[in-house]
């Protein structure tokens, strides 16, 4: 399902994001699917407790996954966080033109940021 390179620049919490969040894009892991317990990831994966904490964290923030307390922790339902995102990214790409920037412009702004 998830895996991780220690030698890729990318650091190891949002490797995991990062692939969460594409899988439950496409579809490989359905809305309602219950993900592994943190320790349980972590232990597979041969990270840190918290590095999982970490990106399951950030994937509750951004609407991909929801935790249910003892329950679990489950892929969201597809939705909001896809409205979400495209109107930020709407919202981005006028207020780029209004300031006359290229699209290669601000792309690479997007690019630079998302690095970090």
């Amino acid at each position: 399902m998830i895996q991780v390179d220690v030698h890729d620049s990318e650091p190891p919490f949002e490797q995991v994001r990062r692939q969460v969040a594409a899988q439950a894009a496409d579809g490989t892991l359905a809305a309602g699917h219950r993900l592994p317990t943190v320790r349980a990831l972590a232990e597979e994966l041969g990270l840190a407790a918290n590095t999982v904490a970490k990106a399951y964290k950030a994937l509750e923030a951004d609407g991909v996954i929801e935790t249910h307390g003892r329950k679990g922790t489950f892929v969201a339902a597809p939705g909001l966080g896809d409205a979400d995102a495209t109107a930020a990214a709407r919202e981005y790409a006028a207020g780029q033109r209004r300031r006359g920037l290229s699209r290669e412009e601000a792309l690479r702004l997007v690019e630079q940021e998302w690095s970090r």
